[in-house]
């Protein structure tokens, strides 16, 4: 058994209690069958936690396991997936990636990255999780992996999408969408590749190219410096915009613990500066990596990333004095996961084309529970991002969003989040992702829903009650399904006017996908034929 760990030592220690009290329970289980779990890398007592916390260090703790020999990844916390991965793509035996059903720390949330990252690198797999440990899914699951070396869960409610079932008015939409992004190409700007260990969220140019998208490589350096360019007055005529829209800032005095104004105002320069940035280089959309580099020079970039993603945004202008694309988000992909740009990219072409709304983010796949309130029968997964939403997306607009400093294990030097409750509506689902070294798309349909208060904050509180939550319903895949298939820890939303309207955007965006190259699957729905009025003519990117 492995356990692969954050590169932040405070974040390995703070969750180390989780980690070590589920790697017990799946030990026990396994004992249970007449078999024994041998820890493959031992506790740091000086450390105070039994992570593996670099590449280098995955890699030599790999090079004394026999290459043949069945491994448990065992996580419960968000963990860097190129920490074990070299060890795992040469690795010869069956592997077995575990987390803990739990809402505390991303145990889930690092699982599923690290599966989306065996699933591009082509390693095969098996998958498992569990509230306790000792339940009948989790029990049965690991018997037939200890027996074969593989473990297969039903996902039937797959299926693949078939352009031809959508209206022709639909159809041509999507292909002039796809004509004009080939035509005249887009840039997403990468601010410095790979975040967190992320491999799955890297995409490789020459999967991008044939699409007529193309990345610009930018540092966080150049975005730093952009940043400390910026004057302090317009820094504090953004933070006035928000106040003045009724937007909550939790402020404090100590800068170590409690978020502060002066790390608020920097966080307003950081998003003129990216604004700026982002039209000076023609970026449709940007990405900014944070966790790693900027960390340690700014207060975190969550509040920028909200802002960002919102039509009914501050003004950021020119040195000419001329506005840069107002009214219109500036598509942003938190911790630049390029599969997630690519996704925010063609969903914001599309909305904006038939007319719905446009703002679009990712979210984590952090957890989800049954109503404890009873008001629901059905799964309630929590969706929930590190740090910002846009605005639109929660309750009451900027009105109902407010800002609390980031946690100081993962975030030192401050910052505020961009957090609010999402409000009830219909999404349309997705995530773009690598297998057999192609792009491929998951799609399909969802409804945020409002919870009695006291339901929504047990569930904030469970997880991280300073970032945004989303209550979300998905269409036609129960929770294991979603586990079992989904190759990422990120999912991308978008809401749409009317379920009429989301069917509508969900098909259109899938052909744009399928006209573009990426293979497209649809999850728990299927795409009815219905009849539309024409749109009007596609008038391509906005300015």
């Amino acid at each position: 058994m492995v356990a692969s760990g954050d590169l932040r030592e405070s974040a390995n220690v703070q969750c180390w209690p989780a980690q070590q009290a589920m790697e017990a329970r799946i030990a026990e289980a396994v004992s249970a069958m007449g078999h024994s779990v041998c820890r493959a890398h031992p506790l740091k007592a000086d450390k105070g936690h039994g992570f593996i916390a670099s590449q280098r260090e995955g890699m030599d703790i790999f090079a004394d396991i026999d290459p043949e020999a069945p491994i448990i990844v065992a996580e419960a916390v968000w963990q860097y997936s190129h920490h074990v991965l070299a060890g795992l793509v040469s690795h010869k035996g069956p592997i077995l990636t575990v987390a803990n059903w739990a809402g505390e720390w991303p145990g889930l949330v690092g699982m599923l990255n690290l599966n989306g990252s065996l699933t591009k690198a082509g390693v095969g797999y098996s998958t498992l999780w569990s509230e306790s440990f000792d339940d009948a899914f989790f029990l049965t699951g690991l018997k037939t992996w200890i027996e074969t070396g593989t473990l297969d869960h039903p996902i039937t409610h797959v299926r693949p999408f078939d352009a031809a079932r959508l209206v022709e008015e639909d159809r041509r939409l999507a292909t002039s969408i796809a004509d004009d992004i080939r035509h005249r190409k887009v840039i997403l700007g990468v601010f410095d590749e790979g975040c967190m260990g992320m491999y799955n969220a890297i995409v490789p140019d020459e999967l991008l190219m044939p699409l007529g998208v193309y990345k610009e490589r930018l540092s966080q350096s150049a975005l730093y410096h952009a940043t400390m360019t910026v004057e302090e007055e317009e820094a504090r005529a953004v933070y006035q915009w928000m106040l003045d829209r009724g937007m909550r800032f939790h402020l404090g005095r100590d800068p170590a613990l409690e978020l502060t104004q002066q790390q608020v105002i920097d966080q307003c320069r950081m998003y003129i500066a990216a604004v700026r940035m982002a039209d000076v280089f023609g970026c449709e959309a940007i990405g900014i990596q944070y966790q790693q580099g900027l960390k340690d020079l700014l207060p975190a970039s969550d509040l920028v990333e909200g802002m960002l993603n919102n039509d009914d945004r501050p003004d950021v202008r020119r040195e000419d004095g001329s506005i840069i694309r107002q009214g219109q988000a500036i598509v942003h992909f938190n911790e630049v996961d390029e599969c997630a740009g690519l996704d925010g990219l063609l969903t914001n072409r599309v909305h904006r084309a038939l007319g719905q709304p446009v703002e679009t983010t990712l979210h984590d796949l952090r957890w989800g529970d049954v109503d404890r309130s009873g008001s629901r029968d059905d799964f309630i997964w929590v969706f929930e991002i590190s740090g910002a939403a846009p605005p639109a997306h929660h309750e009451g607009g900027w009105a109902g969003s407010e800002s609390l400093r980031q946690p100081p294990m993962f975030f030192p030097a401050g910052g505020g989040t961009l957090r609010g409750v999402a409000k009830p509506g219909e999404l349309v689902w997705s995530r773009i992702y690598i297998e057999d070294n192609r792009l491929q798309m998951d799609i399909g349909r969802a409804q945020a829903v409002s919870l009695p208060e006291m339901e929504a904050r047990r569930r904030s509180e469970a997880t991280n009650p300073q970032w945004p939550i989303m209550h979300a319903v998905l269409t036609g895949v129960d929770r294991d399904a979603m586990m079992a298939r989904h190759k990422a820890n990120h999912i991308q939303v978008v809401y749409a006017n009317s379920p009429n309207e989301a069917d509508r955007a969900m098909g259109v965006k899938a052909a744009l996908a399928t006209e573009l190259g990426i293979a497209v699957h649809l999850c728990g729905v299927d795409i009815q034929s219905s009849t539309h009025s024409a749109p009007e003519a596609y008038q391509g990117a906005s300015e």
